[in-house]
């Protein structure tokens, strides 16, 4: 029997997020409930009730007064910590593009949820993915397991004092949010000698007053926003470093920026992120048992797009499928629409095409990856991209 690996016991991956919260010492936490996140800022609110986490918290109105409460404690040098999901995501959206303006350095769980309308609790990406321009870092989970160890990770990123930007880390709801799995958290000390006490080089104080997201002219506005720009480049080399640093501490490597699976020498590379890539991954090797050269790129860090990483695992594949649980109406997968942006002027590049599946919980599974990667094929065989997405299970027998 293989022995059960130290600090580990089978929880809930609301639990596990957080343990990893509690454990990276947060000052102030804002919580709002709204499902499928509840489970973690209950977890929260039962640990300071418990006297287990030594942190204001604060019970607010709703999902834009949680994120206020955020900017206000972080300005003031406070570690801050919330969760929120789908339409409460979108009503902090104010809120988050301000603070990645005022460069403020909290983290945040986005539990991904589809958004209504028609009213769902079923999971998909468009909660998260439509916040991909506001600046704020973007992390996504495939377990509960590197949940809890991003989590501890995204902190060390956040108050980072090159990056000093919003951290999100989305994990999909009910899926990982709701269900059990083996965990091994981290020591307590451990985690204080990874992540100490947070220092930040600029916080309000009475004493020395400062103007803080004051009005800008047009002399400044473009500098501004190229210094976030700038930051989340920076932030692609610093990760890299913190996850490695990391992984060498708690013995679990997920990747850096991206996930390489079985990429040597595959033709066809599925080109996916968030849970749905464990069932890839067990497709990728059913199909690879069978001959059949296929790989998957997991990506974990979003924004910034790590497009270098990217490009670098695809040598040598004739096609890039990518599976996506979101859309940009009128266009295509937002994942689609980074990729062909970086590899048009790539005469090597590999063709890309988009696949729209997993959009408001409807079932990924290895049949569904199996489909995807025939498609693929065959297009790459006719020699000539899709103009549209190709919306995989798609039931045109109730379409309008």
């Amino acid at each position: 029997m293989t022995p059960m690996p130290e600090n580990a016991k089978v929880i809930e991956g609301s639990e596990a997020v957080a343990q990893a919260v509690r454990a990276c010492r947060p000052e102030v936490i804002s919580a709002y409930p709204i499902s499928p996140q509840t489970h973690i800022v209950e977890g929260l609110a039962k640990m300071a009730a418990d006297g287990k986490i030594d942190a204001e918290y604060v019970r607010v109105e709703s999902e834009f007064s949680a994120a206020s409460v955020m900017a206000g404690s972080s300005a003031a040098g406070a570690r801050s910590y919330t969760a929120s999901s789908s339409q409460g995501l979108l009503l902090m959206t104010e809120v988050l593009y301000a603070s990645v303006g005022q460069r403020l350095p909290f983290v945040i769980t986005g539990v991904n949820r589809s958004i209504s309308a028609p009213i769902s609790i079923q999971i998909d990406q468009r909660d998260t993915m439509s916040l991909r321009d506001s600046g704020m870092i973007q992390l996504y989970v495939e377990s509960s397991q590197e949940a809890y160890d991003t989590h501890v990770a995204a902190f060390k990123i956040a108050e980072d004092p090159d990056i000093l930007l919003p951290v999100m880390v989305c994990m999909d709801g009910w899926v990982l949010t709701h269900s059990y799995e083996l965990v091994s958290t981290i020591e307590q000390e451990v985690v204080d000698a990874f992540l100490p006490a947070y220092n930040p080089p600029n916080f309000l104080d009475p004493a020395e007053p400062k103007t803080w997201g004051s009005y800008s002219e047009a002399d400044v506005q473009m500098e501004i926003n190229y210094s976030v720009h700038d930051a989340m480049q920076k932030a692609k080399r610093r990760m890299k470093g913190v996850f490695a640093e990391l992984a060498g501490i708690c013995g679990r490597d997920h990747g850096g920026l991206i996930e390489a699976y079985r990429c040597d020498g595959a033709d066809v590379v599925l080109i996916a992120l968030g849970s749905v890539c464990g069932t890839i991954k067990d497709a990728v090797d059913d199909l690879r048992s069978v001959g059949q050269k296929v790989g998957l790129i997991k990506i974990r860090c979003y924004r910034p797009f790590p497009y270098e990483e990217i490009l670098e695992a695809l040598n040598g594949a004739k096609v890039a499928a990518v599976l996506e649980a979101s859309f940009s109406m009128g266009s295509e997968g937002s994942i689609g629409l980074d990729l062909k942006a970086k590899l048009c002027n790539r005469p090597d590049a590999p063709m890309v095409v988009d696949f729209i599946a997993g959009l408001g919980g409807r079932e990924v599974n290895k049949d569904t990856v199996a489909t995807v990667v025939g498609e693929a094929r065959r297009i790459a065989a006719v020699g000539r991209p899709l103009d549209e997405p190709m919306w995989i299970d798609l039931n045109c027998d109730i379409l309008p």
